[in-house]
Protein backbone atom coordinates (compact mmCIF):
# COMPACT_ATOMS: atom_id res chain seq x y z
CA UNK A 1 0.00 0.00 0.00
CA UNK A 2 2.68 2.43 0.84
CA UNK A 3 4.99 1.71 -1.91
CA UNK A 4 1.82 2.40 -3.96
CA UNK A 5 1.25 5.85 -2.82
CA UNK A 6 4.76 6.16 -2.91
CA UNK A 7 5.25 6.05 -6.37
CA UNK A 8 2.13 8.03 -7.20
CA UNK A 9 3.59 10.92 -5.29
CA UNK A 10 6.89 10.01 -7.33
CA UNK A 11 4.69 10.06 -10.69
CA UNK A 12 3.37 13.64 -9.48
CA UNK A 13 6.89 14.65 -8.85
CA UNK A 14 8.07 13.59 -12.08
CA UNK A 15 5.19 15.08 -14.21
CA UNK A 16 6.11 17.90 -16.74
CA UNK A 17 5.46 21.40 -15.25
CA UNK A 18 4.20 22.70 -18.63
CA UNK A 19 1.30 20.44 -18.50
CA UNK A 20 -0.66 22.59 -15.67
CA UNK A 21 0.28 25.39 -17.52
CA UNK A 22 -1.32 24.02 -20.36
CA UNK A 23 -4.68 23.25 -18.97
CA UNK A 24 -4.84 26.55 -17.26
CA UNK A 25 -4.11 28.43 -20.34
CA UNK A 26 -6.82 26.50 -22.44
CA UNK A 27 -9.30 27.11 -19.84
CA UNK A 28 -8.49 31.04 -19.63
CA UNK A 29 -9.01 31.35 -23.46
CA UNK A 30 -12.58 29.03 -23.14
CA UNK A 31 -13.47 31.34 -20.50
CA UNK A 32 -12.28 34.80 -22.08
CA UNK A 33 -14.18 33.45 -25.32
CA UNK A 34 -17.70 32.97 -23.48
CA UNK A 35 -17.02 37.03 -21.76
CA UNK A 36 -15.94 38.14 -25.28
CA UNK A 37 -12.62 38.99 -23.58
CA UNK A 38 -10.10 37.41 -25.59
CA UNK A 39 -8.31 40.39 -25.46
CA UNK A 40 -6.97 39.83 -22.11
CA UNK A 41 -4.98 36.79 -23.85
CA UNK A 42 -1.52 37.67 -25.46
CA UNK A 43 -0.71 37.15 -28.82
CA UNK A 44 2.30 34.74 -27.79
CA UNK A 45 -0.29 32.79 -25.65
CA UNK A 46 -3.09 32.27 -28.63
CA UNK A 47 0.60 31.21 -30.74
CA UNK A 48 0.88 28.58 -27.98
CA UNK A 49 -2.34 27.01 -27.87
CA UNK A 50 -1.99 26.65 -32.13
CA UNK A 51 1.44 24.73 -31.09
CA UNK A 52 0.68 22.60 -28.41
CA UNK A 53 -0.16 19.35 -30.40
CA UNK A 54 2.97 20.15 -32.33
CA UNK A 55 4.96 20.19 -29.44
CA UNK A 56 3.82 17.39 -27.14
CA UNK A 57 6.33 17.17 -24.65
CA UNK A 58 7.72 20.65 -24.92
CA UNK A 59 7.15 23.85 -22.96
CA UNK A 60 6.29 25.99 -25.76
CA UNK A 61 6.03 29.12 -24.12
CA UNK A 62 9.57 30.11 -25.01
CA UNK A 63 9.26 29.39 -28.42
CA UNK A 64 5.69 30.79 -28.74
CA UNK A 65 7.65 34.08 -27.62
CA UNK A 66 10.68 34.09 -29.32
CA UNK A 67 9.44 33.58 -33.21
CA UNK A 68 7.13 35.88 -32.85
CA UNK A 69 9.43 38.52 -31.61
CA UNK A 70 11.18 37.78 -34.27
CA UNK A 71 8.06 37.94 -37.27
CA UNK A 72 7.28 41.07 -35.62
CA UNK A 73 3.23 39.69 -35.37
CA UNK A 74 1.26 37.20 -35.84
CA UNK A 75 -0.20 38.05 -39.25
CA UNK A 76 3.63 38.01 -40.70
CA UNK A 77 4.17 34.76 -38.82
CA UNK A 78 1.52 32.84 -40.40
CA UNK A 79 2.26 34.06 -44.05
CA UNK A 80 6.09 33.19 -44.26
CA UNK A 81 6.48 30.23 -46.61
CA UNK A 82 7.29 26.79 -45.04
CA UNK A 83 10.62 26.82 -46.28
CA UNK A 84 11.29 29.64 -44.26
CA UNK A 85 9.45 28.43 -41.04
CA UNK A 86 11.11 25.60 -41.65
CA UNK A 87 14.95 26.63 -42.08
CA UNK A 88 15.06 29.97 -40.10
CA UNK A 89 12.70 29.59 -37.81
CA UNK A 90 13.36 25.40 -37.33
CA UNK A 91 9.76 24.52 -36.86
CA UNK A 92 8.65 21.38 -37.16
CA UNK A 93 6.13 19.61 -40.10
CA UNK A 94 3.67 19.77 -37.51
CA UNK A 95 3.98 22.99 -36.18
CA UNK A 96 4.31 24.61 -39.94
CA UNK A 97 0.86 22.75 -40.94
CA UNK A 98 -1.04 24.01 -38.20
CA UNK A 99 0.39 27.49 -38.42
CA UNK A 100 0.01 27.33 -42.06
CA UNK A 101 -3.63 25.87 -41.32
CA UNK A 102 -4.17 28.98 -39.68
CA UNK A 103 -3.40 31.59 -42.24
CA UNK A 104 -5.38 29.82 -44.66
CA UNK A 105 -8.70 30.07 -42.48
CA UNK A 106 -7.75 33.70 -41.55
CA UNK A 107 -7.74 34.27 -45.71
CA UNK A 108 -11.04 32.28 -46.16
CA UNK A 109 -12.21 34.46 -43.58
CA UNK A 110 -11.36 37.60 -44.92
CA UNK A 111 -12.42 36.73 -48.39
CA UNK A 112 -15.76 35.49 -47.61
CA UNK A 113 -16.46 38.74 -45.41
CA UNK A 114 -15.15 40.97 -48.60
CA UNK A 115 -17.42 38.41 -50.49
CA UNK A 116 -20.79 39.33 -48.86
CA UNK A 117 -21.41 43.05 -49.83
CA UNK A 118 -20.22 45.21 -52.37
CA UNK A 119 -16.18 45.61 -52.54
CA UNK A 120 -16.13 49.18 -52.21
CA UNK A 121 -18.47 49.18 -48.89
CA UNK A 122 -16.39 46.80 -46.80
CA UNK A 123 -12.94 48.19 -48.20
CA UNK A 124 -11.35 47.06 -44.69
CA UNK A 125 -11.88 43.43 -44.95
CA UNK A 126 -10.58 43.82 -48.52
CA UNK A 127 -7.16 45.60 -47.70
CA UNK A 128 -6.70 43.35 -44.49
CA UNK A 129 -7.20 40.46 -46.78
CA UNK A 130 -4.57 41.91 -49.22
CA UNK A 131 -2.27 41.96 -46.54
CA UNK A 132 -2.23 38.80 -45.33
CA UNK A 133 -2.28 37.28 -48.77
CA UNK A 134 1.02 39.39 -49.82
CA UNK A 135 2.41 41.48 -47.52
CA UNK A 136 5.15 39.23 -46.71
CA UNK A 137 5.71 37.71 -49.92
CA UNK A 138 9.40 38.38 -50.45
CA UNK A 139 8.64 38.19 -54.12
CA UNK A 140 6.30 40.68 -56.52
CA UNK A 141 2.96 39.50 -56.80
CA UNK A 142 -0.29 40.54 -59.06
CA UNK A 143 -3.35 39.80 -58.47
CA UNK A 144 -6.79 40.91 -60.09
CA UNK A 145 -9.58 41.33 -57.92
CA UNK A 146 -12.76 40.81 -60.70
CA UNK A 147 -16.25 42.53 -59.62
CA UNK A 148 -19.88 42.20 -61.11
CA UNK A 149 -22.34 45.13 -61.60
CA UNK A 150 -23.24 45.12 -57.74
CA UNK A 151 -19.02 45.51 -57.45
CA UNK A 152 -19.10 41.94 -55.71
CA UNK A 153 -16.21 39.60 -55.96
CA UNK A 154 -16.39 37.14 -58.71
CA UNK A 155 -13.03 36.35 -58.75
CA UNK A 156 -9.71 36.49 -56.83
CA UNK A 157 -6.75 35.60 -59.21
CA UNK A 158 -3.06 35.49 -59.10
CA UNK A 159 -2.01 36.83 -62.14
CA UNK A 160 1.77 36.52 -62.38
CA UNK A 161 4.62 36.19 -59.86
CA UNK A 162 7.65 37.71 -60.62
CA UNK A 163 11.25 38.58 -59.33
CA UNK A 164 12.16 40.92 -56.18
CA UNK A 165 11.49 43.97 -57.79
CA UNK A 166 9.39 43.20 -60.77
CA UNK A 167 5.97 41.66 -62.16
CA UNK A 168 5.29 42.24 -66.03
CA UNK A 169 1.63 42.28 -66.41
CA UNK A 170 -0.14 42.90 -69.93
CA UNK A 171 -3.27 45.16 -70.54
CA UNK A 172 -4.64 42.53 -72.96
CA UNK A 173 -4.26 39.52 -70.67
CA UNK A 174 -6.25 41.70 -68.00
CA UNK A 175 -8.88 42.88 -70.72
CA UNK A 176 -9.47 39.03 -71.79
CA UNK A 177 -9.82 37.58 -68.48
CA UNK A 178 -12.28 39.85 -67.40
CA UNK A 179 -14.70 39.34 -70.67
CA UNK A 180 -14.29 35.26 -69.87
CA UNK A 181 -15.55 36.30 -66.40
CA UNK A 182 -18.24 38.89 -67.22
CA UNK A 183 -16.65 41.37 -64.79
CA UNK A 184 -17.97 44.97 -64.62
CA UNK A 185 -15.29 46.40 -63.25
CA UNK A 186 -11.99 45.21 -61.09
CA UNK A 187 -9.07 46.14 -58.56
CA UNK A 188 -5.72 45.62 -59.66
CA UNK A 189 -3.02 44.92 -56.58
CA UNK A 190 0.42 43.94 -56.29
CA UNK A 191 3.16 44.04 -52.95
CA UNK A 192 6.34 45.89 -52.65
CA UNK A 193 8.25 43.36 -50.90
CA UNK A 194 11.30 46.37 -50.65
CA UNK A 195 8.14 47.75 -47.78
CA UNK A 196 7.76 51.15 -49.87
CA UNK A 197 4.53 51.16 -51.40
CA UNK A 198 5.36 54.49 -53.33
CA UNK A 199 4.38 53.23 -57.05
CA UNK A 200 7.06 53.54 -59.74
CA UNK A 201 7.01 54.89 -63.10
CA UNK A 202 6.37 51.91 -64.77
CA UNK A 203 3.78 50.90 -62.11
CA UNK A 204 2.25 54.49 -62.79
CA UNK A 205 2.48 53.58 -66.90
CA UNK A 206 0.89 50.03 -66.36
CA UNK A 207 -1.72 51.35 -64.07
CA UNK A 208 -2.71 53.94 -67.44
CA UNK A 209 -2.60 50.96 -70.17
CA UNK A 210 -4.42 48.66 -68.25
CA UNK A 211 -7.22 51.25 -67.80
CA UNK A 212 -6.97 52.43 -70.90
CA UNK A 213 -7.81 49.12 -72.49
CA UNK A 214 -10.57 48.31 -70.14
CA UNK A 215 -12.26 51.46 -71.20
CA UNK A 216 -12.42 50.63 -74.67
CA UNK A 217 -14.20 47.39 -73.53
CA UNK A 218 -16.35 49.30 -70.92
CA UNK A 219 -15.02 47.54 -67.87
CA UNK A 220 -14.17 49.86 -64.80
CA UNK A 221 -10.86 50.29 -63.02
CA UNK A 222 -11.94 51.08 -59.30
CA UNK A 223 -8.11 50.80 -57.83
CA UNK A 224 -5.10 49.96 -58.15
CA UNK A 225 -3.42 48.70 -54.55
CA UNK A 226 0.03 48.54 -53.36
CA UNK A 227 0.38 46.37 -50.61
CA UNK A 228 3.67 46.46 -48.35
CA UNK A 229 4.90 45.41 -44.92
CA UNK A 230 3.27 48.13 -43.05
CA UNK A 231 1.18 50.56 -45.35
CA UNK A 232 -0.01 51.00 -48.38
CA UNK A 233 -0.82 52.83 -51.88
CA UNK A 234 -4.21 53.56 -53.52
CA UNK A 235 -3.93 54.68 -56.94
CA UNK A 236 -7.32 55.95 -56.50
CA UNK A 237 -6.96 57.70 -52.91
CA UNK A 238 -4.24 59.49 -54.48
CA UNK A 239 -6.09 60.95 -57.77
CA UNK A 240 -4.07 58.75 -60.29
CA UNK A 241 -7.40 57.07 -61.23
Amino acid sequence: MFELLNKREENKAHKPHFLGHRKRLKERFLNALTTNSTSSIADYEILEIVLFTAFPRQDVKPLAKEILERAGSIAKLISLEPIVLEKQYKLNQSAITSLKAVYELSLRALKEEAKTKPVLQSWKALLDYCRLAMASSQKEQFRLLFLDKKNKLLADEVQQTGTVDQTPIYPREVVKRALELGASALIMVHNHPSGDPTPSKSDIEMTEGVEKALQAVDINLHDHLIIAADAHFSFAGNGLL
